[in-house]
């Protein structure tokens, strides 16, 4: 009889010769500037540990005195017996925090993106995706049962073309895009992408995951980088990124965010989050509204770092983030490279397809705030040798 796993092994064998195979890190300490990886002890540019939160002393000290007053989990769903007290005040402290009306959170930014599409739009609806949009995304809206239409990446003409010729042909639409796109570190156009969908009686939505703590006054946010408050209708948000912690947040206007908690089903159907994490995610804002310091060193790192990447030779690709992409082009090179670099004492991970499209592998470094110049220095002094050593550069 035929071995009805064998479809495993040869389909994990093909990965291995096309250099995809994700190889799983072990982490053996906090993450922050250096770290312990599978037992060697390296510059970390590889976590989105953007202003060094994971391990700062005060989210420690929330999360420590949290357990001791709520224990170490609430042991229901938010909608029978899990909505704590500090779910309630993380909510209204979001929701001031990026000037919006009411605010939701839920598990993870991947749950708030499967808890916010299906209740928005369904099977007479259309949804108009761009065509670099995160997987979270592109699962939220198959679960929707909604028709998917792509426009271009950051092209707000052909979004408009796509919208213009299908939006008569649905009940709803409803406009989704990225606000930081993850691979490249570019920025969506959100004011133009918010008239054409304007124009046309289309909803908005944002996933802000990768510019919370990043982009906007302090760190608000893509919608306040653009002044678009009270306009987008939704934006999805994720707290493991500049926050440091866990979990998402789906925040606009108070009649949408009311309706998703009776109807998102990550809310509904998934335990909630633990105190601890929910106390260290309200430190997180404290310290973000006390002062702007942390997220001008993650910008003044990023500029220094981007500019002597260039310098060097490198191609960093569109990105006018701290997300900085490496671009090597084929797979196994990008592989090679990262473990070259891995030699060396610096930990930053290749990307292939299908997390990135074919022919565009790259090292994906992530500057944080907590780099000091040193450490900075360092890594630049690595990307040379190894960029030399393979004929990169």
């Amino acid at each position: 009889m035929a071995d009805k796993l064998a479809f495993i092994a040869e389909d994990t064998e093909s990965l291995a010769q096309q250099g995809l195979k994700i190889n799983i890190r072990t982490i053996g300490s906090a993450c922050g500037p250096w770290m312990v990886v599978d037992g060697k002890r390296v510059l970390n540019f590889c976590t989105n540990n953007y202003l060094g939160l994971a391990d700062h002393p005060r989210m420690k000290e929330a999360a420590k005195a949290a357990i001791d007053k709520w224990g170490v989990g609430p042991a229901a769903v938010r909608s029978i017996a899990g909505t704590l007290e500090l779910h309630l005040q993380l909510e209204k402290r979001l929701a001031a925090f990026k000037g919006v009306e009411d605010a939701l959170y839920v598990q993870s930014g991947f749950c708030a993106n499967q808890a916010v599409i299906p209740p928005l739009v369904g099977k007479e609806d259309v949804i108009f995706s761009d065509r670099l949009n995160h997987a979270s995304i592109i699962d939220g809206c198959r679960l929707s049962g909604a028709k998917i239409l792509v426009y271009e990446h950051c092209d707000p003409a052909d979004a408009e073309r796509v919208i213009r010729e299908n939006r008569p042909n649905f009940r709803r639409g409803l406009l989704i895009t990225d606000g930081v796109f993850s691979m490249d570190g570019d920025v969506a156009p959100l004011d133009k992408l918010y008239r054409v969908a304007e124009r046309y009686g289309v909803l908005t939505m944002v996933d802000d995951a990768h510019g919370e703590g990043v982009l906007g006054r302090g760190g608000r946010g893509i919608v306040d980088h653009f002044g678009l408050h009270g306009k987008f209708d939704v934006e999805m948000g994720t707290l493991s990124k500049a926050f440091g912690v866990v979990g998402g947040v789906l925040a606009g206007k108070k009649i949408i965010i009311d309706y998703l908690r009776q109807k998102a089903r990550p809310f509904l159907f998934s335990s909630a989050v633990t105190a601890a994490d929910t106390a260290a995610c309200l430190a997180a804002v404290d310290l973000l509204e006390e002062s702007t310091e942390l997220v001008d060193r993650l910008w003044e790192n990023t500029r220094y770092f981007k500019a002597e990447m260039k310098g060097l030779g490198f191609d960093t690709g569109p990105s006018v983030t701290p997300i900085t992409p490496v671009m090597l082009g084929e797979a196994p090179v990008a592989m090679q490279f990262s473990h070259r670099l891995f030699q060396e004492g610096l930990f930053a991970m290749a990307l292939g397809f299908p997390t990135v499209p074919k022919g565009k592998a790259r090292i994906r470094v992530m500057v944080s705030a907590s780099h000091s110049r040193a450490d900075l220095d360092k890594g630049l002094e690595i990307f040379k040798k190894v960029g030399k050593e393979t004929g990169v550069i």
